[in-house]
């Protein structure tokens, strides 16, 4: 039960229960598990707290900016209809229909618009469920390059930090991996670094920082069999370091299932 009604929220922090301003509400409900109506909407205090910016303007409006993919993961292998990262837990081993009520409803056939459409998406929501905006600013990059996009498409993303370490085996999952960094257990050339998006250059060493050379996460992941070490990383087990040799291409990399970035190109181009 809310531990105060919705009349109780004004739009002014003055009219907020004991004086609290926006942002100090949103935390203490969050610790509660609490939801609000703010500006007419109801909005979940957890989902709240976990977002990366929180802005209050001058009306009380609530902006809300989310990078994070918050509900059940594995609904991206049940949608996309393969287990994209090869985990041997996901349901789709099972159950290989879609999510929801009419999942398991015969396919109609797709068109080339939608082939082209669920290509991307799968490589997309690959790398952690990346932004459509962040994707898309890394296929514009690609395609600026010399040589073949789809081929630029698969070495930028490759060269994406968090990719490196969950390809280096640090961690046991890409969505691991980009909290990983962002936590800053990580140095690039020796530099602390919190950016998932941080793009690697040939020849750029990747080490863990003393305190995460000890978790529990990082020595099973290292021991896993599960994924296997691509040859443009070479990885230090002792010195818990990779270097990152050179850009793959689309063969170098040990995808679980088949990706097409040559389909990307299509959907963008179009």
């Amino acid at each position: 039960m809310p531990i105060w009604g919705r009349s109780d929220v004004g739009a002014e922090p003055n009219n907020l229960p004991g004086g609290l301003d926006t942002i100090r509400l949103i935390r203490l409900m969050a610790r509660f598990g609490q939801s609000a109506d703010i500006t007419g909407r109801l909005v979940s205090a957890v989902a709240i707290a976990n977002t990366m910016r929180v802005f209050a303007g001058p009306g009380q409006k609530i902006e809300v900016e989310m990078s994070r993919r918050h509900s059940a993961k594995y609904k991206i292998d049940r949608r996309v209809g393969e287990n994209i990262w090869g985990r041997p837990k996901s349901p789709v081993n099972k159950r290989p229909t879609r999510p929801g009520q009419h999942g398991a409803a015969r396919k109609a056939k797709m068109s080339d618009f939608g082939t082209q459409l669920m290509a991307k998406q799968k490589l997309r929501k690959y790398y952690g469920d990346i932004t459509e905006k962040q994707f898309r600013r890394t296929y514009d990059e690609a395609s600026r390059r010399k040589g073949n996009a789809a081929e630029n498409l698969i070495g930028l993303l490759e060269s994406r930090l968090d990719a490196f370490v969950y390809r280096s085996k640090f961690v046991p999952t890409i969505f691991a991996a980009r909290q990983f960094v962002n936590h800053m257990h990580v140095k690039v050339n020796g530099v602390r670094t919190n950016i998932p998006s941080y793009r690697l250059k040939p020849g750029d060493v990747v080490e863990l920082r003393d305190r995460a050379k000890n978790m529990a996460l990082v020595l099973e992941a290292l021991g896993s069999a599960e994924r296997d070490l691509p040859d443009y990383i070479e990885v230090d087990p002792k010195a818990m370091s990779a270097t990152f040799i050179r850009m793959p291409e689309l063969s170098d990399v040990p995808y679980p299932v088949k990706m097409e970035p040559n389909l990307v190109v299509e959907y963008y181009s179009s």
